[in-house]
C-alpha cells in the first residue's frame, strides 16, 4: 500500500500521524503565542478537525492540512492581540563553584536573551526557535511555515542580527 492509497479516516494511519506530527505542531504554535495551554488546545482542535474532514484529506497532504488549520486557528485568536513570547527557562537544581557574580550575570543574561527574543517579529522568532530549539533545517521550516528557503535565510538572518545587536555588549 504507497501513502496515496491509505486512509486519513483508518484509525492506524490517523495515530500515525499524530505521533509524527503532533510534537511539532504544538511547538510551532507555542512558538507563535508563547502559551503552552493555547497551544495544546490549538494542536487538538487541528486534529479534531483532520478527523472530522478524514475523508476530504490525502495521506500525503495531512501535515499541510494541519499546518494550515493550526496556523488559521492562530490567527483567529489572535486577530487583536499583540503576540508576546514567554520563553520559558528550563531551571533545574544545580550545585556548582560558580561565583555569585557569574551566577547572577547568567541569569542577567538569560532574561535580556528572552526578553530579545519575544520582541523579535513573529516571523522571525518563529524561524529562530524552530531552527535553534527543534533543530529543524531551514527547507522543514519553509514546508511548515510556508515559504521558500530563502525567506526562511532572510528571516533567520534577521533575527540573528538583532539579537546580536541587543546582546552583544554584555
Amino acid at each position: 500500500m504507497t501513502s496515496e492509497d491509505k486512509s486519513v479516516c483508518e484509525s492506524k494511519h490517523y495515530e500515525s500521524i499524530f505521533n509524527t506530527h503532533a510534537e511539532t505542531l504544538r511547538n510551532f504554535v507555542y512558538y507563535k503565542c508563547g502559551s503552552e495551554q493555547q497551544a495544546e488546545d490549538i494542536v487538538q482542535e487541528a486534529f479534531i478537525k483532520l478527523w472530522k474532514n478524514c475523508a476530504k484529506v490525502i495521506f500525503t497532504k495531512a501535515k499541510s492540512y494541519l499546518f494550515t488549520v493550526a496556523n488559521n486557528m492562530f490567527l483567529n485568536e489572535v486577530a487583536h492581540k499583540k503576540v508576546v513570547l514567554k520563553y520559558k527557562q528550563q531551571v533545574g537544581s544545580k550545585i556548582s563553584n560558580e561565583t555569585p557574580e557569574f551566577i547572577l550575570r547568567q541569569k542577567e543574561f538569560q532574561e535580556k536573551l528572552q526578553r530579545t527574543i519575544a520582541k523579535l517579529p513573529e516571523g522571525q522568532r518563529e524561524v529562530f526557535l524552530l531552527n535553534r530549539i527543534d533543530k529543524k533545517t531551514y527547507a522543514e521550516i519553509a514546508e511548515i511555515i510556508g515559504l521558500s528557503v530563502k525567506a526562511v535565510e532572510k528571516r533567520m538572518h534577521k533575527a540573528l542580527v538583532t539579537l546580536r545587536k541587543e546582546i552583544g555588549n554584555i
